[in-house]
């Protein structure tokens, strides 16, 4: 996923009952939420067996940078203290292929690389880099994992990939002060939602703050739309790109977008600022400022929740969030994620493999906030807040009712690269909302290009 700060690339609260009740996320298969399968909460006792593996190293490699990281490396710790290998955290770029590419060419590529595409675990075995996971992985993922996690992770029937973290990527987070002076209440349709921007703007403060500077938010904000507007089916079609970016389905979803980002007085910055404002910043200035922030609402994941702890808001209180608005007939559900790929062969790759797939290390960040797992043998009350953790039963509870991120689905080419491809496209329609037209041959072109490539 572009996980929480995507950061190149890549939480959670209104009331307790709307998140239970409303937030479906991303997974298939239910059983015990609460519990693993041997009925005792998951975690520090270690309920999954690794090897010893003194005088073991291993590199591994992810985009995450900041407290995502951090976070990380507690994990990482934890395997080191278990296992007794060494294990040092790469700090990679976007896209991160073309990194790994680098790596391999020098001949030291990472022994494991935490990878924010389903694109890119293709193209990771379509180049002969990742190795499939070992049986000792597979079984956790087999007790712990819902098929549709694991599917997503195959290639050619083939395990290559482990989701390691998961997202909701259709929720929008609101500095609750300035509903309350505002008199906003939260809206649970597209119309709706641009009512309640006017209502937040007529308050004095400019109603929604995006992240334009990081291209993989507006494609996360065109796949929210274009879910629920075309629907699944269709959605399934743009991304395997047996439909065209010309379609009138994608002409509708721009529109749609325009409606909003067509304003420039709703968009903190306007356009050009917008532009200029990393995914990061988008989050805390919403949350700061007193009744004066610089907006009021902004687009993303739970993991927003990181950022969001970099301000004095608290979450629950004083920031809140609803599901994504619903443009057509159902309020979309997409998701991102993860996942660990083995690229050096190895028993301490693979006792890591498995690690990564066991509810002991999904614990330990789960603990730390800021993150979801998919892994249904971590128990709610690992979670930091009732937020979390209602957010964490509904991503177990939820079945196949979801799409995964479009974007990442797609070669990095088009879907994960800076500067280039539906990142590019998308900024520059953020700058002018008018050249639907225009932005879908551009999408369309570019798109062709990378899939034949």
């Amino acid at each position: 996923m572009r996980s929480n700060l995507r950061t190149p690339r890549a939480a959670q609260a209104a009331a307790a009952a709307v998140v239970a009740g409303t937030l479906i996320l991303t997974a298939c298969g239910g059983g015990d939420k609460d519990k693993d399968s041997g009925g005792k909460e998951s975690g520090g006792s270690g309920s999954v067996s690794l090897p010893k593996l003194d005088g073991a190293s291993l590199e591994v490699a992810a985009v995450w940078t900041g407290s995502e990281q951090a976070n990380f490396k507690k994990v990482l710790a934890e395997f080191e203290k278990r296992t007794g290998a060494k294990v040092t955290f790469v700090p990679a770029q976007d896209p991160i292929i073309n990194f790994l590419g680098s790596k391999i060419a020098g001949g030291a590529p990472p022994d494991v690389a935490l990878l924010p595409q389903v694109g890119a675990i293709k193209q990771a075995v379509d180049k002969k880099w990742a190795k499939p996971v070992g049986s000792e992985a597979q079984a956790q993922l087999a007790k712990n994992y819902s098929q549709g996690w694991q599917d997503l992770g195959k290639v050619d029937g083939k395990q290559y990939g482990v989701y390691y973290k998961a997202a909701n990527k259709s929720l929008i987070w609101y500095n609750n002060k300035v509903f309350e002076n505002a008199g906003a209440s939260e809206p649970k349709t597209w119309k709706d939602f641009l009512a309640t921007a006017r209502t937040v703007y007529d308050s004095g403060v400019t109603p929604v703050s995006v992240g334009g500077a990081d291209g993989w938010t507006l494609t996360d904000w065109f796949e929210n739309v274009y879910l629920s507007q075309a629907g699944p089916e269709k959605y399934d079609q743009l991304a395997q790109h047996k439909i065209k970016w010309t379609d009138p389905s994608v002409k509708d979803a721009l529109t749609t977008l325009a409606e909003l980002w067509g304003n420039k007085d709703y968009i903190a910055g306007g356009p050009d600022g917008a532009l200029q404002t990393e995914f990061p910043a988008s989050v805390t200035q919403t949350f700061t400022g007193g009744d004066q922030p610089k907006a009021g609402m902004v687009f993303e994941g739970d993991f927003a929740q990181v950022n969001i702890a970099e301000t004095k808001a608290k979450v629950g209180t004083d920031a809140k969030v609803f599901p994504f608005p619903a443009v057509g007939d159902k309020a979309p559900v997409v998701s991102g994620g993860d996942a660990a790929v083995i690229l050096k062969d190895s028993k301490a790759a693979q006792a890591l493999a498995t690690f990564l797939a066991s509810p002991d290390a999904a614990t330990v960040q789960a603990k730390l906030g800021g993150y979801l797992s998919p892994n249904k043998g971590v128990a709610p009350s690992a979670y930091p807040n009732a937020v979390q953790q209602k957010m964490a039963k509904a991503l177990i509870a939820a079945g196949d009712d979801f799409r995964f991120d479009m974007s990442d689905q797609a070669p990095q080419a088009f879907g994960g690269t800076p500067g280039k491809g539906e990142w590019k496209a998308l900024q520059d329609f953020l700058k002018n909302p008018k050249n639907v037209a225009g932005t879908q041959a551009k999408l369309e072109a570019d798109a062709t290009a990378a899939y034949k490539g």
